[in-house]
């Protein structure tokens, strides 16, 4: 029950910012929204205020906001202006309400990660847990339970500021440590050495490393106002990133795409367990799924928000809007490659939990 609620919570919030960004640069452009539905098919509840019927429907796997001029048929059957028809906007304003939604799931990753980073994030602190024998750390010394306050005059906050210092220094080079045991304070040098590990996409790489793991101890790291947006704006980039590169791992055949695509059973598990886990958890879930559900349909694939965006740059190049037989043939491969992506994905998540992993 409780993966249930929490996976019902995270669609919402998501669909909710994703539909209210297409909503308010609607309004914003003079165009009439006729529906702004969360979930699809019969609606739950609906309230009608002003020319917008506002809707809750009975699945929640999406949501919609119905202009007016999207469906020409029914436009001449409406007693409203046509002027607030969204097809006779510019192309400018078609643009800018269609990308508002991922624009707002963006928005929605940084706030949340900016509120996190106010709150406090928790974090590992720089506290030495087993060191390797013969490793260059064993060899100057550092033993478990020492507290590593700077690397190079760096101050050290967290576990996490240590391994990105050493990468940087690289191995072979030697390194400054500042560390403290048993209240005593003291300096010792260590050189780092290349040693293979494995990145977060699961590929072995040459490290440079001293030979020491952290501790199960934690810290909360408190930001400031301002220090607190820069962190939302840093982490919303740096997980924009790190999909990119998956993404064309995927693509390039590096990352399988069995292990590493999900689809709705693998993101309601995740959510049940986050949710348990606390806000914190919960809210970084939801954070990182709505920056990927924003890259998402920023894709150039008809039906999505980023195809209606490729057929505007369409028309402005030729002057012409894509519409007829063209744009139904785009829509139908559109739909085609959405339908096989989500029938993949529902059998990754079959799959695993058939065999468990």
């Amino acid at each position: 029950m409780t993966t249930v609620l929490a996976f019902i919570i995270l669609l919402g919030i998501l669909i909710f910012f994703h539909e209210l960004g297409h909503f308010l640069l609607a309004k914003a452009n003079r165009v009439c929204v006729l529906k702004f539905s969360l979930g699809f098919g019969p609606a739950i509840l609906k309230k009608s205020i002003g020319e917008t019927e506002y809707r809750l429907s009975i699945f929640p796997l999406g949501g919609y906001v119905k202009m007016l001029g999207e469906d020409p048929d029914q436009e001449d059957t409406l007693p409203i202006d046509p002027q607030k028809s969204f097809t006779n906007k510019s192309l400018g304003a078609k643009a800018s309400i269609v990308a508002a939604g991922p624009v707002f799931n963006l928005f929605l990753a940084i706030i949340i990660y900016t509120i996190i980073a106010w709150i406090g994030i928790p974090a590992f602190a720089p506290v030495v847990g087993d060191v390797q024998e013969n490793s260059p750390a064993y060899q100057a010394g550092l033993m478990r339970g020492d507290t590593i306050h700077s690397i190079d005059n760096n101050p050290i906050k967290t576990w996490d500021d240590i391994s990105l210092i050493v990468q940087e220094a690289g191995a072979g080079e030697t390194i400054e440590m500042e560390i403290e045991r048993e209240g005593t304070i003291f300096m010792v040098l260590v050189s780092p050495v290349l040693t293979k590990a494995h990145n977060i996409f699961g590929e072995e790489i040459d490290r440079a490393l001293i030979g020491i793991s952290r501790t199960d101890t934690m810290i909360t790291q408190h930001f400031g106002l301002i220090k607190g947006i820069t962190y939302g704006f840093g982490q919303s980039y740096r997980i924009i990133e790190l999909t990119g590169i998956a993404f064309w791992k995927i693509i390039n055949g590096t990352i399988d795409i069995k292990k590493s695509l999900g689809g709705p059973i693998m993101i309601a598990d995740v959510s049940g367990q986050t949710f348990k886990a606390g806000a914190l958890p919960f809210l970084s879930l939801i954070a990182f799924i709505s920056i990927n559900l924003a890259l998402i349909n920023l894709l150039p694939i008809p039906i999505l928000d980023g195809g209606h965006l490729l057929f505007f740059i369409i028309e402005g190049i030729t002057g012409r809007p894509v519409e007829g037989r063209p744009r139904e043939i785009a829509q139908q491969i559109g739909l085609f490659l959405l339908v096989l992506l989500m029938l993949l994905a529902f059998y990754n998540d079959i799959t695993r939990i058939m065999t468990g992993d």
